[in-house]
């Protein structure tokens, strides 16, 4: 069911890169030491690896779709419309950074539609633009395959909190029978991509990670976003993959949405 969205706000799975679900240090590590290894499956991000991340103070993630718009789920967000309430980090793997960018929302426009299943993508106005690079997304389903990357600062344990350090981790490409499987008619399959290790888990998003990204390189070798972290049973659960908002389904209307803000 879809009360198993990742948002940190919610109790149940949703949202933060685990990355390893047996391990107590996943998604980031807590408050350890930078040398400390901070997951079984994962590894820590290193500074600037992957500056597109945006850290949102309601408890999700996201990436930066333009310097002054942040694409991240519709369920993180309460509506369209003006909005000065969320505040945007960016720029740093440490959120207790002092080098942390932080910038205020003006703006929140919800996927029109959005009732809680499928549709799953928001964009967030900033106040001002943030001098980093941005993350382009996938217009056509030709990278919707093979291995994907993962990332967040979400709980490293079903039910955990928010860690301080950005992990990130791989997953493969579930295809729709499977993931079916799993979830019945709960996924949409027209508008969600699944992925993750079916048969032994251990690696996934998890609360907190909502919104983030799930990206890849293109045949340029840059990145590009294919999914948005979206929701799932458990975190890290064999036989439960991560569902990820198709983000080429609805490539034309974020296109549409960001030009109106």
């Amino acid at each position: 069911m879809k009360n198993l969205l990742r948002a940190f706000k919610r109790c149940a799975a949703a949202g933060a890169v685990i990355l390893a679900a047996v391990s107590l240090q996943p998604a980031g590590a807590s408050a350890a030491s930078a040398s400390t290894p901070p997951v079984v499956g994962g590894t820590r991000a290193a500074q600037g690896e992957f500056p597109f991340m945006v850290r949102l103070s309601m408890g999700c993630g996201g990436s930066l779709y333009a310097q002054d718009i942040v694409l991240t789920a519709a369920h993180c967000v309460s509506g369209s419309g003006n909005n000065t309430g969320i505040t945007a980090t960016a720029g740093v793997v440490d959120l207790r950074s002092s080098s942390a960018i932080k910038v205020k929302s003006t703006k929140v426009l919800q996927a029109p539609g959005y009732n809680g299943k499928g549709k799953d993508w928001a964009l967030i106005k900033l106040a001002r633009p943030i001098s980093l690079p941005t993350l382009g997304i996938a217009t056509t389903n030709t990278y919707n395959k093979g291995t994907f990357d993962i990332a967040g600062w979400g709980a490293a344990t079903e039910g955990g909190g928010q860690q301080r350090y950005l992990l990130k981790a791989k997953v493969p490409f579930v295809d729709d029978a499977t993931c079916q499987r799993a979830y019945g008619n709960e996924l949409v399959p027209a508008e969600e991509l699944c992925a993750g290790f079916v048969e032994e888990g251990g690696t996934d998003t998890c609360q907190g990670d909502s919104g983030g990204p799930m990206f890849r390189k293109d045949d340029a070798g840059a990145w590009i976003q294919v999914g948005i972290v979206s929701w799932g049973t458990g975190c890290a659960r064999p036989d439960y993959p991560g569902v990820y908002t198709e983000v080429s389904t609805f490539a034309a209307d974020i296109k549409k949405a960001a030009a109106t803000l």
